[in-house]
């Protein structure tokens, strides 16, 4: 197992106990056009729903498209009107069940493909897409705790 795997939980787990302790403004948008924190939160749980369907159908089949319109589903999952606790309960469960799939993986699937590029073909392995699907939630955390 990938050793990002491991991450994965203490990462949700201190940014959780971080905004604890500081006050963060979910409701305003910092410019038109840009999300409010509990929109970025949204959004990594949709993040989190489709990377989930790709690395459990990758168990079982390859070379399968799969994408989402990240501005489009936070729209119609209308997170901005969502209490921020429910938010956060839906985000740490999907990432909890991301931990749990991947963390007993088949070692034979981690280099099976799926596409998940919008325009172009671009098979990427379940190793390669748990790794980014980590990069993206700490640089979204981040948004969050640094405030920008």
């Amino acid at each position: 197992m990938p050793v990002f795997v491991d991450n994965l939980t203490p990462e949700i787990d201190s940014f959780v106990q971080l905004i604890q302790n500081k006050v963060v403004d979910w409701e305003k948008r910092p410019a038109p056009g840009k999300w409010s924190n509990k929109e970025i939160i949204g959004h990594l749980c949709d993040s989190a729903m489709i990377n989930l369907q790709r690395f459990v159908r990758c168990t079982f089949e390859e070379n399968f498209k799969l994408i989402y319109e990240q501005d489009e589903w936070v729209a119609a999952q209308h997170y901005q009107t969502m209490p921020v606790d429910d938010l956060l309960q839906l985000w740490r469960l999907l990432n909890s069940q991301i931990a749990r799939v991947l963390s007993d993986y088949p070692p034979s699937r981690w280099e099976v493909k799926c596409d998940s590029s919008k325009n172009r073909a671009g098979l990427h392995t379940v190793e390669w897409l748990a790794q980014d699907y980590v990069v993206h939630l700490k640089h979204h955390l981040k948004q969050i705790t640094s405030g920008s």
